[in-house]
């Protein structure tokens, strides 16, 4: 036979004979040296015969023998024959369409699905309403000294309205001091002084400290014009008395914070003088150059001065655009500015620790109240 589709090629014969071969095309191809013609050989000839005993053969015992006893045989014994295996169609159970895999289990009354399982301590718990602080209930804290304070706060801390409003009650007659109609504005009141509105005995209310995970989307102020979600919405119902936020977080910044009726803490914290440490985990939109790196470590010239953090290093096990940085000023919107300055876009902003307290057992969006320690640390801060 002759292959008639590459002409340029030498002609191949195809014997009938069981122990002729073909010949490929090869100048340099010696038959004697290359090849045994003998069927003990260990090369495997190609041949084409009818009658050859290769796998092509319907005669032959090949693999492919359609009469064979081989695993792909229509009638043998092997796990495809569709009348002696597991897939015979008689052994199969016919489709049920009101098959219900539980049909007659019942769920024990006291199974526990996840009994047994050990939270990641890397998962972070999603922000829901049903999540109920550990320091819910009212705590005592340690007694402040009296002081003498103006009589506007002295109206704004006991719940009544804001200082500036009080002004306007206090022009307007309606405070009394010991028995007498008091319109001094800059009146200090004693611990002494028995002080009414509107006839209404005042008392110096106790002190309240909240602290608070804010989460992404809430406007750090007691209202807004806008309507707004503001950050008192997350603690509507800590407590009763009027507390107001220790600083500002941005309305995409997250984390930790406090919130509190104590106004001598509230200037304490918020003082520039006193330096009240805070942490910050920033995620950049790309990666932070060493010599970027630098730059913030030795302190950048910003348009309202020069700024120095106290220490930034990148986040262990994280790529380069996760930041470490820990701060103490008070400036607006610091850390966002410090990287946009050099070219960067925070893409994610959050207060992890604040004047020492953190964000442990605290999930975000929810509140506890501060222990009566903490409290007295945040007091006893230089």
């Amino acid at each position: 036979m002759e292959n008639k589709k590459f002409n340029n090629y030498k002609k191949n014969s195809y014997s009938s004979n069981g122990n002729s071969e073909k010949k490929p095309y090869n100048s340099s191809y010696n038959s004697g040296n290359n090849r045994n013609n003998n069927g003990n050989s260990s090369f495997k000839k190609k041949t084409y015969g009818q009658n050859e005993g290769r796998s092509y053969s319907n005669n032959s015992g090949s693999r492919y023998d359609n009469n064979s006893g081989n695993r792909y045989e229509n009638n043998g014994g092997n796990r495809y024959n569709n009348s002696n295996n597991s897939y015979n169609s008689e052994n199969r159970k016919s489709y049920n369409p009101n098959f219900k895999k539980n049909e007659g289990y019942n769920k024990p009354n006291n199974y526990n699905r996840n009994e047994g399982y050990n939270r990641n301590d890397n998962y972070k718990k999603p922000y829901n309403n049903t999540y109920k602080p550990q320091n819910n209930a009212p705590i005592d804290y340690p007694a402040v000294a009296p002081t003498e304070v103006r009589l506007n706060k002295y109206i704004a801390d006991a719940g009544i309205c804001s200082r500036r409003n009080a002004d306007m009650y206090i022009s307007a007659g309606n405070v009394t001091v010991n028995g007498e109609v008091m319109t001094t504005l800059g009146y200090r009141v004693k611990p002494t002084d028995e002080v009414r509105f509107d006839g209404k005995l005042l008392s110096s209310e106790k002190k309240e400290y909240i602290l608070l995970n804010k989460p992404k989307g809430f406007i750090t102020t007691t209202n807004d014009e806008k309507g707004r979600k503001t950050v008192m919405d997350l603690v509507a119902n800590a407590t009763n008395v009027r507390i107001l936020p220790v600083g500002r977080l941005d309305r995409a910044t997250t984390g930790l914070l406090l919130l509190t009726n104590d106004g001598e803490l509230t200037k304490k914290l918020t003082h520039p003088t006193h330096g009240v440490r805070k942490i910050y985990h920033v995620i950049l939109d790309r990666k932070l150059d060493y010599k970027d790196f630098m730059k913030v470590q030795d302190g950048l010239e910003l348009e309202d001065g020069l700024i120095e953090v106290d220490e930034i290093s990148y986040v262990n096990d994280k790529p380069k655009n996760e930041i470490g940085i820990k701060i103490h000023s008070g400036r607006n919107r610091i850390v966002r500015r410090i990287f946009e300055h050099l070219g960067y876009q925070v893409e994610k902003l959050d207060r992890v620790v604040f004047a020492g307290l953190t964000k442990k057992d605290l999930p975000r969006g929810h509140w506890r109240r501060l222990t009566q320690q903490e409290v007295i640390n945040l007091r006893n801060m230089k």
